[in-house]
């Protein structure tokens, strides 16, 4: 139904409900990453378009919810074969069906992580995927076993990106990993959410002693045990500040429990703690009150904290990997260090904490670039754009 006179656009958005994701059934409305959430939010304004968001579950949700005007929910039902080991195959097959009951002009899949890429490409209906994550690169970098869960994701990337009408790519390292493997790509970047977009505060946090944050998913790839051992060598140098973690930790994750175990012993001698997970509101309140993030992640697609940072006036010390350097450039307050660069990064921290700890001033810039209702006026002139070659 390509928009003709008052018929609007009609979207599917495949993507993931973090309810299933985390078990955390009883919450009564869906939840997403932080990119869906912010785009969903920009849809919401836009003028002659329907989107109509769809997500599998293990158990019985509501199945429909409206989420705002033109903006709609579907969960989907399926109790088995929707695991990597089955190829996701069971949500592949709901996904198709509950696509010919909406019969939407496109549909878009979110993240190659699990069914919704393979969801799009077996639409039936032209599709694009957008790259959340590199699940090729990440497993090349954590030298994934043949057949685990990294390297069976990233042949299941390697085989979604030819078949899709094409990529949109958060970032220009992405498009450099995407570009042999797809037959299109688009740039677009990850929008932020409106929340990173309010009143700043009018006066800025305490210097004396900084509180640093480190914002993540506990994990290998983002580094909190090295960040957390030389944040010990900086201490007890003499530096003063207090180093606070913020992200989900799962004990099922190799590595969680030791950084659990050292960043209790890091809070008894008074230099870091972990402040479990924070969303929305509350991590732009810890953004506020906080002097600088740090970021030491190995791969980064985009680095959507980076820019949730910059858009609160944080200063910014991080390698330089991923998306990083793109969102980061030109921006006052920002620097960037090799990666593994410790030496580099910790004498710049200390310059920078004794000489008072100035804050930057890139929030404006922020909101031009990365805005919801900029990032979605994007993306429906790439769906037209890609409907125009099947009229």
């Amino acid at each position: 139904m390509l928009e003709t006179g008052n018929v609007p656009l009609k979207i599917a958005l495949l993507t993931t409900d973090n309810r299933d994701h985390y078990g955390e059934y009883a919450e009564p409305m869906p939840q997403f990453g932080a990119a869906p959430e912010a785009l969903l939010a920009g849809f919401a304004r836009q003028l002659g378009v329907e989107v109509h968001v769809i997500a599998c579950a293990r158990q019985r949700l509501v199945p429909s919810v409206q989420l705002a005007p033109q903006v709609f929910f579907h969960s989907l039902f399926v109790p088995r074969f929707n695991r990597l080991r089955s190829l996701y195959a069971g949500g592949v097959l709901a996904v198709r069906r509950k696509l010919r009951e909406l019969q939407p002009d496109l549909v878009h899949g979110q993240g190659t992580e699990r069914d919704c890429a393979l969801a799009a490409v077996f639409s039936g209906f032209p599709n694009v995927v957008t790259i959340h994550g590199n699940m090729a690169r990440l497993a090349r970098l954590q030298r994934a076993r043949v057949g685990s869960f990294p390297w069976l994701t990233a042949r299941l990337e390697d085989f979604t990106l030819p078949r899709t009408w094409g990529v949109f790519c958060n970032s220009t390292h992405t498009e450099t990993l995407v570009r042999p493997r797809a037959r299109r790509i688009w740039h677009v970047p990850n929008a932020l959410r409106e929340v990173f977009f309010a009143s700043l505060p009018a006066t800025p946090p305490e210097t004396n002693c900084p509180v640093l944050l480190n914002v993540g998913v506990i994990c290998a790839n983002k580094r909190q045990l090295d960040l957390l051992t030389q944040a010990e060598h900086w201490y007890r140098a003499g530096l003063r500040f207090e180093l606070q973690f913020i992200g989900r930790a799962d004990a099922r994750v190799a590595g969680v429990n030791e950084f659990l175990a050292r960043v209790k012993a890091a809070e008894r001698l008074g230099f870091a703690r972990y402040r479990g997970i924070q969303s929305g509101s509350s991590l732009v309140q810890c953004l506020d009150q906080a002097a600088a993030l740090i970021h030491v992640a190995d791969e980064e697609a985009f680095g959507l904290v980076v820019a949730e940072a910059l858009a609160r006036n944080v200063k910014l010390f991080a390698f330089q990997t991923g998306g990083v350097p793109e969102i980061a450039e030109g921006r006052t307050g920002a620097e960037l260090f090799a990666l593994g660069d410790w030496s580099g990064l910790g004498n710049a921290l200390s310059r920078w904490i004794r000489e008072g700890g100035e804050r930057p001033a890139a929030a404006a810039l922020m909101r031009q670039r990365y805005h919801p209702d900029a990032i979605a006026a994007r993306h429906v002139e790439i769906y037209r754009e890609v409907l125009r070659t099947v009229s």
